[in-house]
């Protein structure tokens, strides 16, 4: 690699010393540097497991060791002599503090495991992991004599009616309808020549479609007794830490969603098929954490009010069916064992009930900024991040780097800078305008055919609404855009078609921090670039129309013809961005609190709500302005206002003709709450004493 220390070293404000054999001749130099305390970056992931064993034994050794990747990202590109910015930026990412510790979430698996499939493949892979798992068979479809005559693991058979749970905690649910009792079978196989109709297999099931009755089956099971045509088809259940199911998962689909439960895995069977996941299996016994990657806060979640449902994003996203509806408690729930972290549903939540934590929003902003920063410092321009997972993305620039040292391609441009996220769809609005506000000429999302459809969705609806802001703020070129490839050679063409057009980016760069809170982040981000816009006040138009699906800002249109002045949309509002006021009937907004969850149109008694998507560029945005208001109604009794002229003169319309208001009852109507029992009281008075 083409390194140049002096440059490296003033960009990272230190004097720098290559060593081009640290793992080998001069391991001598990461021996002294790890015994002085100060925290360690090695830029070599090739070797991270030599350099961590290395560490292990040497005496004294207590600083802290992080690994990046500078090779295959910069350094062997046919850029790589203008790569010195992007691997300085990459250095200093690398240097920041690892994220703080979250809550986890435990599970315990004491290897008892379930194989769903035909009984003599299932049968075989048992006895692959039958030394390290408890196994149980469950017979499905037709088997073949090899390998099911032992009987050397328990066998359950019949329908299954339901499979749910995760690591530590499946439950399996079945009907036990096959009057061949399993566990009474001796495998003899005189039923399977008996049969005339070759309705039983030996699986040891009796295919009920092709068998006519002849019940010659149990006439020559009768010593064994194990057939009964007559048992009931009785409902059992039996809990497993891990599944294998050998079964097509397009012809019989137990788990529909794209990502399927921890513990919960598919093969085809055959010994020539993926051996990882029998390995993967035998490693599935002990106690497992992995983070809490989310933090929901319900008084923030425009989910559902009053019973009405609003948002529906993050349930609608969610490829592991982890989040759900609770109407009855007015909120999602999420349940931690399934969720994957893939973020998905913090990206798309438009107040931020739902924060992704580890890495938390700030430690995003942090490390985005520090690499932004750097690069500009290091002389660097138009810079590109490439936000990628850390599993196939990783790997996708890994190879597309290889590529290029054999010279079968371009490699990662100098301008281009890979971020690794734990899932590509954990990034949303807040963090591509504020990395955009930071310098990013732009950003750009890897898919590798790994990411639930709905993902790309998702990420594709929050960049049109990304893009229409910053077009209508003046800067020109596509700064936000969803990148797909499964292959190097698609990666390099898509990666160096990103530097023939050039992107309009704010002149001043930015300097605020990231916040937790995603609005707080996207208010700072928007003021930063409505500053910065290339186009001049006098020229924008008022307001940015953004698109409906995914836009987490705008305002709303109240038909005032239909309004009554009812307010139950002020009481539905999670954002308060309705309001009343207490001294005058007024129906109140501010926009910049809209989330544009609908809550208020789907409560509204009159459909007289309407949402419109769209950023206003004025100071209005930031005020109080109202919406609709109506001539207050002055009781008659006491002349207090209580209601609208509108509201009771259509209520005094609707009930005119209804017998229970007649005559003093309707003109009770017309009085406030305390003088319409002040006036029911003294009218049965006066009849008590009419009547003495």
């Amino acid at each position: 690699m083409p390194l140049n220390a002096k440059a490296l070293g003033a960009a990272l404000h230190e004097d720098l010393t290559l060593h081009s054999t640290l793992c080998r001749r001069e391991a001598g130099a990461f021996q002294k540097a790890i015994q002085s305390g100060d925290d360690v970056v090695v830029a070599c992931t090739q070797e991270q497991r030599l350099f961590g064993d290395l560490g292990q034994q040497t005496e004294g050794a207590v600083s802290p060791i992080r690994f990046v990747n500078i090779r295959e990202t910069g350094g062997w590109s046919r850029d790589a002599a203008k790569a010195s910015p992007k691997i300085a930026a990459l250095l200093a990412a690398a240097r920041l503090p690892d994220p703080p510790p979250v809550p986890t979430v435990t599970y315990k698996s004491t290897g008892r495991l379930l194989i769903i499939g035909p009984l003599d493949q299932a049968e075989q892979v048992a006895a692959l992991v039958s030394d390290v798992l408890d196994v149980t068979l469950f017979t499905q479809g037709p088997g073949n004599a090899g390998g099911a005559q032992a009987r050397r693991f328990p066998v359950l058979g019949g329908r299954i009616t339901g499979l749910t749970g995760w690591l530590g905690a499946f439950e399996l649910q079945w009907a036990a309808d096959n009057p061949i009792d399993l566990d009474l079978c001796t495998r003899c196989n005189a039923c399977v020549a008996a049969c005339p109709e070759n309705a039983i297999g030996l699986d040891y099931q009796i295919d009920l479609a092709a068998c006519q009755s002849h019940r010659a089956c149990v006439k020559v099971c009768q010593v064994a007794g194990a057939i009964d045509f007559t048992r009931e088809a009785t409902a059992q259940t039996e809990r497993f830490d891990l599944v294998l199911d050998l079964r097509s998962p397009t012809a019989t689909p137990t788990f529909l969603q794209h990502a399927l439960p921890q513990g919960y895995l598919r093969w085809d069977g055959h010994r020539g098929g993926d051996m990882a996941t029998l390995l993967q299996l035998r490693e599935l016994v002990g106690e497992f954490e992995k983070p809490k990657f989310f933090v929901y806060k319900q008084k923030l979640c425009a989910h559902s009010r009053n019973a009405t449902v609003g948002c529906n994003a993050c349930v609608d996203i969610c490829s592991a069916e982890a989040i759900a509806s609770d109407k009855s408690r007015q909120q999602i729930k999420v349940n931690p064992n399934l969720c994957v972290g893939c973020g998905a549903c913090t990206t798309v939540c438009p107040t931020g009930a739902l924060t992704y934590a580890y890495p938390s929003a700030t430690e995003q902003g942090t490390k985005l900024k520090t690499l932004l920063s750097t690069y500009t410092a290091a002389g660097g321009k138009d810079a590109v991040l490439l936000l990628h997972s850390q599993e196939r993305g990783q790997a996708l620039v890994e190879e597309l780097g290889r590529a290029a040292q054999l010279k079968l391609a371009q490699g990662v441009p100098a301008n281009v800078i890979p971020v690794a996220l734990w899932h590509t769809a954990s990034t949303g609005v807040d963090l591509w305008l504020s990395a955009i506000a930071y310098g990013a000429s732009q950003v750009v999302v890897l898919a590798t055919q790994e990411e639930a459809p709905q993902y790309l969705d998702g990420l594709q609806a929050q960049m049109d609404v990304a893009q229409a802001i910053l077009r209508g703020l003046g800067y020109t070129g596509t700064h936000v855009q969803l990148l797909r490839a499964a292959h190097p050679t698609e990666l390099d063409a898509s990666l160096q078609a990103l530097g023939q057009t050039r992107q309009k980016t704010p002149a001043v760069a930015a300097r605020f921090a990231v916040a937790q809170e995603k609005r707080s982040t996207l208010e700072m981000a928007l003021d930063h670039l409505i500053e910065q816009a290339p186009t001049p006040v006098a020229e924008r138009s008022e307001a940015i129309v953004l698109p409906a699906v995914g836009s987490p800002l705008g305002t709303i249109e109240v038909n005032k013809d239909r309004c009554t002045l009812c307010l139950s949309c002020v009481s539905a509002c999670p954002a308060s961005a309705l309001q009343d006021n207490p001294q005058l009937p007024q129906l109140r907004f501010i926009e910049k609190n809209c989330v544009q969850c609908g809550l208020c149109a789907t409560t509204c008694p009159e459909d007289a709500i309407t949402l419109q998507p769209r950023l206003l560029l004025t100071p209005e945005r930031a005020q109080l302005r109202v919406l609709n208001e109506a001539k207050p109604w002055a009781c008659v009794r006491c002349s207090k206002p209580f209601g609208t002229v509108k509201a009771i003169e259509a209520m005094l319309g609707k009930l005119s003709g209804h017998p229970m208001f007649q005559g003093e009852a309707l003109e009770r109507l017309k009085m406030c709450s305390d003088c319409r029992v002040i006036d029911l009281y003294s009218s049965q008075s006066e009849t008590k004493v009419t009547d003495l």
